[in-house]
């Protein structure tokens, strides 16, 4: 209380100053993008998301609070967009998101190098390169299937935005995330500094002038064909023998599909429990489906395998004479549900959640599959659909349509599923090739060569088998071509800076006054008096 019983009001100044209060600040910030995503799918919200995060962090007093802000706005962002692991990882999900929340901390840094104060034309210009550039170092590091894969890319918000997903066909997801970032840039010095604003909205419209250019000049896929592809979605199967009763439920569902002139069935992840090789009779039992409905029947089995040691997905291609030899074993595994990394440290993981007890074995190798009617296909399984360069070698293969057998069974009521199926759209318009998405337990989706949904999804509340036509079209497009070439770019910009800043820091060094000598003094100790 001040001297006349008048209480004073703390202002915002006096609670950042707190750095508790600045944490949970940070942390709530970078949290705010979630609700771009699935299941809110706010795509719009992506825009603006960051602002407040990139205001606090801007308003750092230190670089090293700066870096704290970057880190807890990372592990803000992590855990939200990783919420739904919590029931299975417990309190490991939020030790993930603190390690991985610290790759953010260089880039609080950056945030305040360039956006503090009252920042030039010229640093606000450098910023909208340099702050994007340095985001998609941070996606790229966090995309290494050892950390969890490219799960929540910030481009990955726009899945259903017809003009992003024509952006995404010229630089991939990763092209959209830059823009992303360099709206919110622009958006949040719009709105904070006054002398930036001329600036701020050159910023905007320099991008919107290059993402509009980019969507004229980018070539549209050209359709030559339909395809019609049915999806078996058995719902939900519990109890001791859910593996056999599941797979009477896939087959009563596909022969529901007789009559239907399908070219192609697809089961979902780990759709069928029971090795082949040792229980014939199911392998037999598909084959006379497919004989059925007259068209090849692409299965995921999940089960210890006969030929060789350890646990193995499989998509495996069973037509009307059986299994054709066709098989692709899953690459990139999910860290902590199908394998632990560095067990021998972290197997305790087993002991506070659903960790996988076991590690799954790896393939080696993608594989297009030939499923006749001229169609070849490119499997991938659960969440490797996340991995744009996945889903490029396999257009690069010869596959003209993309797959990915899933299940988010153990995420049926969260966002997951959402979210997972929502990858597919991205998949489809970076490589200009339809995607299905089949899942155990919903969502499973189906995209055309530019992204946009085909027919409805198959819902987390259904049991049911759908047949869907699907577009073909052949020709690559430049993400094809070209690859990630904005991480390329960024790694540039990235480097230029560092460069730049070293030469600065020797010119700096060169350039200092030389310090000055303390005066000789004589051997009775006093001070050499020159000249005399």
């Amino acid at each position: 209380m001040h001297r006349g019983g008048t209480r004073r009001i703390r202002m915002p100044d006096d609670w950042l100053a707190s750095r508790w209060w600045r944490g949970i600040a940070a942390v709530l910030a970078g949290a705010l993008p979630v609700f771009a995503f699935p299941a809110p799918s706010w795509w719009w919200f992506a825009y603006v998301a960051l602002v407040p995060w990139v205001l606090l962090v801007r308003s750092a007093p230190t670089a090293r609070r700066a870096a704290y802000d970057g880190w807890l706005g990372g592990f803000g962002f992590m855990t939200a967009v990783h919420h739904w692991l919590i029931p299975s990882l417990n309190v490991f999900t939020f030790v993930i998101a603190a390690l991985l929340g610290a790759l953010w901390a260089p880039w609080g840094v950056l945030v305040r190098r360039f956006l503090g104060g009252v920042p030039s034309a010229r640093r606000l210009g450098a910023a909208l390169l340099v702050l994007p550039s340095g985001w998609l170092l941070v996606e790229l590091v966090r995309s290494w299937q050892g950390l969890g894969g490219p799960w929540g890319l910030l481009g990955s918000s726009q899945w259903q935005v017809q003009p992003a997903l024509r952006l995404a066909s010229v630089g991939g997801v990763w092209l959209l995330s830059f823009l992303v970032v360099g709206v919110n840039i622009a958006v949040a010095m719009l709105v904070a500094v006054r002398a930036s604003r001329v600036p701020a909205v050159a910023g905007l419209v320099a991008t919107a002038a290059a993402a509009s250019a980019a969507w004229v000049w980018s070539p549209r896929p050209d359709i030559d064909g339909r395809v019609r592809v049915a999806v078996v979605q058995p719902g939900v199967i519990d109890g001791t023998d859910s593996g056999t009763r599941r797979f009477e439920r896939e087959e009563q569902l596909t022969r529901g599909l007789a009559g239907q002139d399908v070219d192609l069935v697809v089961w979902a992840e780990s759709s069928v429990g029971f090795d082949l090789s040792q229980r014939p009779d199911l392998a037999d039992r598909v084959a006379a489906l497919s004989r059925l409905v007259k068209a090849d029947i692409l299965v995921n089995v999940d089960a210890r395998r006969s030929d060789r040691p350890g646990i193995y997905k499989s998509s495996v291609l069973i037509g009307p004479q059986g299994p054709t030899g066709d098989r692709y074993d899953k690459m990139r595994l999910v860290p902590f549900g199908e394998y632990i990394p560095a067990r021998s440290v972290l197997g305790w993981a087993t002991s506070v959640g659903k960790a996988a007890r076991e590690d799954r074995r790896r393939g080696t190798e993608q594989v297009v599959m030939n499923v006749g009617h001229g169609l070849r296909v490119g499997p991938m399984v659960c969440f490797e659909s996340a991995f744009p360069d996945m889903s490029r070698h396999l257009a690069e293969d010869g596959a003209g349509l993309l797959l990915a057998q899933s299940s988010t069974s153990t995420f049926q009521h969260s966002w997951a599923p959402e979210q997972h199926a929502s990858l597919a759209a991205l998949r489809a318009a970076e490589t200009g090739r339809p995607m299905v998405h089949a899942t155990l337990t919903g969502v499973s989706a189906v995209y055309g060569p530019s992204g946009e949904r085909v027919g409805s999804w198959l819902g987390t509340g259904r049991s049911a088998s759908m047949v869907y036509d699907v577009p073909l079209a052949h020709g690559m497009t430049p993400y094809d071509r070209y690859g990630d070439w904005p991480v390329h770019g960024a790694l540039l910009v990235i480097a230029a800076l560092g460069a730049t800043e070293g030469v600065r820091a020797l010119r700096a060094r060169r350039n200092a006054p030389a310090p000055q000598l303390p005066p000789a003094r004589t051997a009775h100790g006093s001070p050499v008096r020159h000249g005399r």
